[in-house]
């Protein structure tokens, strides 16, 4: 059975998958922390938050904002991406 043993490589079909579930989570975990930083009440903090919340909503790709979406609620956070 070609990829199922231990230390080998992932088998092509799980991944793309798994890069995806990876990235997703990433931007999600990102996000999550530029949106605390906003909650702060130092204003330097606020705005640096702030200023890296938008830079974050841009570049998460088209694709994959649904699943980041998801993980934005499992981590309680009130950003979303449309």
């Amino acid at each position: 059975m070609a990829g199922s043993t231990r230390g080998s490589p992932p088998t092509p079909t799980l991944k793309r998958p798994v890069q995806r579930w990876q990235s997703s989570r990433t931007w999600a975990r990102l996000i999550r922390e530029a949106e605390s930083l906003w909650h702060v009440d130092v204003r330097d903090l606020r705005r640096l938050g702030a200023l890296e919340l938008a830079q974050l909503l841009v570049e998460v790709p088209p694709h994959l904002r649904p699943r980041v979406n998801r993980w934005l609620i499992g981590y309680g956070v009130s950003t979303r991406l449309d």
